[in-house]
């Protein structure tokens, strides 16, 4: 088993290098598929005029640019990112009312009860340590402050990522699976898991909505597998195998996908919490 120093070492290294590479090849289709789960959760968060909020996990920084915009020049926001090449282009948005920094927000040293919000889309299931992560984030946050985010669920719940890994895995080298504690894109889908982190770390009301959504993957079958290996688990996949493995995963994705196909493009669902808490 892999100690959480271990563990935190393999996020960093793979966010400060490749995954940061890979997310902005991909960025086109990753924002196709989050900005409805983004949208329901920025709507939650409500952030009001004069707010001081940290945007955990911000990437290049949109969602820190909406929050921008909803807190006006009399708020301020705070991205923080572990990967250095999206925070480079987080910052060429040149937000008046906002800052971003590199850094690991479990260990990051914010200032004690600064923030009105923490918010976060898809940016805190990769914490080597949760609890504690969620602890620092509990310190940073005002006393009325709240805690807003947006995580996947289930990988059963969310096929638009597991009908095209089923059908390549059978071709591909094997994927390393994730133990139940251990950080990843659908480490926070057992809403169990999830209360237990937030109640270790101090939080308190938590609150669970499903939100589920069609996806779009790209205007056909074949729009899809030219982007497929951008990001993602079938991403590193490819990278690993042989091109004769490749081109038979290419061809079992391609009849996997095609009941999935519409007149508006290859659809399948997707599954995500969006979760609230207070601090006290």
């Amino acid at each position: 088993m892999k100690t959480t120093e271990q563990l935190a070492a393999e996020q960093a290294e793979f966010w400060k290098g490749p995954g940061s590479r890979m997310w902005l090849a991909a960025y086109g289709r990753i924002q196709r598929t989050v900005t409805g789960f983004g949208e329901a959760a920025l709507a939650a968060a409500d952030a009001r005029p004069g707010e001081t909020v940290l945007d955990v996990g911000c990437g290049t920084g949109d969602t820190t640019a909406a929050l921008a915009a909803a807190v006006g020049e009399r708020g301020q926001v705070l991205g923080v990112d572990i990967a250095e090449g999206l925070i480079a282009v987080a910052r060429e948005k040149k937000l008046a009312n906002a800052g971003f920094e590199v850094g690991d927000a479990a260990r990051f040293a914010f200032e004690a009860g600064a923030f009105d919000l923490v918010f976060s889309r898809f940016g805190v299931m990769f914490f080597a340590d949760p609890v504690a992560a969620f602890a620092n984030l509990h310190r940073a946050l005002k006393p009325a402050g709240r805690l807003v985010f947006v995580c996947w669920r289930t990988p059963s719940e969310n096929p638009w990522a597991l009908v095209p890994l089923r059908a390549a895995a059978p071709h591909l080298p094997p994927i390393e699976r994730p133990g139940p504690e251990d950080p990843g894109q659908y480490s926070f889908g057992d809403r169990a898991r999830v209360e237990r982190i937030l109640a270790g770390a101090g939080f308190v009301r938590p609150s669970f909505q499903p939100l589920d959504r069609m996806l779009a993957l790209g205007k056909d079958v074949a729009d899809v597998l030219d982007r497929i290996s951008e990001f993602g688990p079938l991403a590193r996949l490819f990278k690993e195998a042989a091109p004769e493995q490749v081109g038979k995963a290419r061809e079992a994705i391609a009849e996997a996908l095609k009941p999935h196909a519409t007149a508006d493009g290859v659809q399948l669902a997707g599954a995500c919490w969006l979760v609230t808490a207070t601090p006290s």
